[in-house]
């Protein structure tokens, strides 16, 4: 169901750069590394024990994608604690689940925030860093900001590179949303989710969106628990798909790096492996056959490709 491949089996290419100088608040590659100049915020989380007999082990971070949360992961987050030994951590990034708010959202930003975090809950240990898509870049920006922070990271499909556009399907469900609460103001979660039928068929992706929705009682005009306008422009403006940093100034060699790819996802396509390389020289890539949502769309498959990866790097 999966496979395993490391960066010796990989062919050297000399590859196109791609959005290097993308980071629209100061049009900087420096700015995405400035550690110092970022309003931060306290992250929400929760955490699930886990239990060692060898002693204490690194804790496991896992970040949520674009309009996820903390509850996510929850599932997963339980039965890591239990194979890996360890506590992990599930947590919800700024302007997402019940985290604070805020204007900016970059990967910059997003990444100051789980830095904080670290050295606020675990300033003398070392923890492991799981992010799905867009919580995979804030992830992998950990990494080239802090190289000493991450003890390894975990991509779960997406990669280093500047997707480009205006959000597509992302941007849409936004519009639909701000259509349903803030024109019609509905009262009935059925009418919200009648109004994301019109740009997005698939019931499973309207009831996760639906989730970032403040219910009420009954005649209660619904609301948002997210930035609706803060997140859309982070999308529209391309902040979502960007990657502000550059392979010539940031290299993350402090530890390994695994990209969990879903074979049925645009996300990590074969031309951009070598990127990943310039970046995580110390990486391999693992396939699941599943779509963009792997966690949820294979979860045993997921479980045992982070099991076997972790529990093998410790051991190196």
């Amino acid at each position: 169901m999966w496979s395993l491949r490391s960066p010796t089996a990989i062919a050297p290419v000399v590859t196109r750069a791609r959005g290097a100088c993308r980071d629209l608040y100061t049009g900087t590659i420096q700015s995405a590394l400035d550690t110092t100049g970022i309003e931060t915020v306290p992250l929400t989380f929760e955490v699930q024990a886990g239990q060692s007999s060898t002693g204490p082990k690194s804790p496991l971070y896992i970040i949520h994608g674009l309009f996820g949360s903390k509850a996510n992961n929850r599932t997963m987050a339980k039965t890591l604690a239990k194979d890996l030994g360890r506590d992990v951590f599930c947590l919800d990034l700024r302007n997402f689940g019940q985290s604070p708010h805020s204007k900016r959202l970059d990967y910059p930003s997003m990444a100051a925030d789980v830095e904080r975090f670290i050295e606020t809950h675990h300033p003398d240990t070392k923890p492991i860093l799981i992010g799905h898509s867009m919580g995979a870049k804030a992830v992998m920006s950990v990494a080239l900001r802090r190289p000493e922070l991450p003890k390894m990271i975990i991509s779960v499909d997406n990669a280093p590179v500047d997707l480009g556009g205006s959000g597509g399907s992302f941007s849409k469900y936004v519009n639909q949303l701000r259509v349903a609460l803030e024109k019609h103001k509905y009262t009935n979660i059925k009418d919200v989710d009648g109004e994301l039928a019109k740009v997005e068929p698939n019931q499973t992706i309207r009831q996760f969106l639906l989730m970032n929705l403040n219910r009420g009682k009954k005649d209660d005009v619904i609301t948002s628990k997210i930035p609706l306008d803060v997140v859309g422009k982070a999308i529209t403006t391309g902040q979502i798909a960007a990657w502000p940093f550059d392979s010539n100034i940031s290299r993350w060699t402090n530890g390994p790096a695994l990209f969990v790819r879903g074979t049925e996802s645009k996300y990590i396509p074969d031309d951009v492996i070598p990127d990943i390389g310039k970046y995580f020289p110390d990486f391999e890539v693992a396939d699941i056959k599943a779509g963009h949502w792997v966690i949820s769309e294979k979860p045993e498959e997921f479980r045992k490709v982070v099991v076997d990866w972790i529990e093998r790097k410790e051991d190196d």
